[in-house]
C-alpha cells in the first residue's frame, strides 16, 4: 500500500480475498474458544472448567468443540473481507485527501516500512476509520453473527444454517436478526478502532527496535520477512489484548441479548439486569476467553493480510517506483 505519496497499486478483489482468508482461517482454528466464551457469557453461572467437563461428556467430544464453525467461518470470513476492503478504501482516501493533509490526519514525515502494508495515518485517524470500517461489516453480516451466537449456545439446538434462519425470522421476525446491535457495535467500532490505533503504534515502535534507529523517518524500506511478520504478529497480540480488554463488558452485554432478547430487552436493560442478577463480574464473563481468541486470531488474520498485500504489492511494484522508494529511504 502507499503511504499517501503514491497510488495503490493492489486491486479492491484483492484485498476482499486476503481479508477472506485470513478471517476463515482464524475463525475455524479458534472455533473451540469462542464457542467456550459464548456458553460462559450465556449465564453468570456456568465456569470455564464446568463447561469443558460438561462439553467433554458430550457423545462427539471433539466435534461438540467445533460446533457452529461453519456460521463462524462464514460470519468472520466476510465480515474480515468486507472489513478489510472498507478500511483499505477508507485509509487510501484520507491519506490522499489535502485536506485531511493539512489538518494534521497524515503522520507527516514517516516512510513505510515492509512491516506495515497501512498508510502512515494519525492517532485520530486510526482511530476512527478502524471504528467506521468494523461498525459497516458488523452491521453487513449481524443476521450470521446472531445464528453464530445461537449455534454456539446450548440454549438452541439448529441443524443447520437455513434452519436457524427460518426459526428466528418465524420467531423473532427480521427485528430478530438484529438483536444486539447497538451491545455490538459499541463493542466492535472502539474495540477496532482501539485495535488499529494500538497495532499502528506498537508496530511502529518495534520496527524502530529491531532496526535500532531513533527516528521513525529514518527507518529504512526493506525488511526481512521473519522480522517484519514477527512484528506483526507481536503487535497484533498486544493490541487485541488491550482492545479487548477495554470492550469485553459490550461482548459480555451483546451475547445475552442475542441469546435471551425476550429477557434482555436493549443495552441499558441488559447491563442493569445482569449486574443485579449475577453481579458486577458478569460484565467481565468470558474475558479471559476473549483476550486470548482474539490476540491470536487478530494476529493471525492481520499478519497473514498484510503479508498477501505487501508481497503482492512488491511484485506490482515498478523499476522506476523502487529506484523512488530507495532515494527516499
Amino acid at each position: 500500500m502507499s503511504n499517501g505519496s503514491a497510488p495503490n497499486k493492489s486491486p479492491i478483489s484483492f484485498h476482499f480475498a486476503a481479508g477472506l482468508g485470513s478471517g476463515i482461517l482464524s475463525a475455524v482454528l479458534l472455533q473451540p474458544a469462542d464457542l467456550l466464551k459464548t456458553r460462559v457469557q450465556q449465564s453468570g453461572s456456568s465456569s470455564l472448567l464446568a463447561t469443558i467437563r460438561q462439553i467433554s461428556k458430550s457423545p462427539n467430544a471433539i466435534q461438540s468443540f467445533w460446533r457452529g464453525t461453519l456460521p463462524s467461518a462464514l460470519r468472520t470470513g466476510f465480515g474480515s473481507a468486507i472489513y478489510f476492503t472498507s478500511l483499505n478504501a477508507l485509509r487510501q482516501s484520507v491519506a490522499r485527501s489535502n485536506l485531511l493533509r493539512s489538518i494534521g490526519v497524515l503522520e507527516k514525515g514517516t516512510i513505510p516500512t515492509y512491516s506495515s502494508a497501512l498508510p502512515k495515518l494519525s492517532n485520530l485517524a486510526n482511530l476512527t476509520t478502524g471504528a467506521v470500517a468494523r461498525a459497516s461489516a458488523g452491521f453487513i453480516l449481524m443476521p450470521m453473527t446472531i445464528i453464530k451466537v445461537r449455534y454456539e449456545s446450548n440454549l438452541y439446538a439448529y441443524k443447520s444454517i437455513a434452519g436457524a434462519g427460518k426459526d428466528i425470522f418465524k420467531t423473532e421476525g427480521l427485528r430478530g436478526f438484529f438483536s444486539g446491535f447497538g451491545a455490538t457495535a459499541m463493542r466492535d467500532a472502539p474495540y477496532a478502532g482501539l485495535y488499529v490505533l494500538f497495532y499502528e503504534h506498537l508496530k511502529k515502535e518495534f520496527s524502530m527496535i529491531s532496526q535500532k534507529v531513533p527516528v521513525a523517518g529514518e527507518l529504512p524500506v526493506s525488511m526481512k520477512w521473519s522480522t517484519s511478520t514477527s512484528i506483526n504478529f507481536g503487535s497484533g497480540v498486544m493490541a487485541a489484548g488491550l482492545a479487548t480488554a477495554i470492550t469485553n463488558p459490550f461482548d459480555a452485554i451483546k451475547t445475552r441479548i442475542q441469546l435471551q432478547p425476550k429477557k434482555y430487552l436493549n443495552m441499558v436493560h441488559a447491563a442493569r439486569k445482569m449486574v443485579r442478577e449475577d453481579g458486577f463480574k458478569s460484565l467481565l464473563d468470558g474475558l479471559g476467553l476473549r483476550m486470548g481468541r482474539k490476540a491470536i486470531s487478530s494476529a493471525l488474520a492481520w499478519t497473514l493480510y498484510e503479508e498477501l498485500i505487501r508481497r503482492a504489492e512488491l511484485a506490482w511494484t515498478t523499476p522506476e517506483q523502487e529506484t523512488q522508494l530507495s532515494c527516499k529511504s
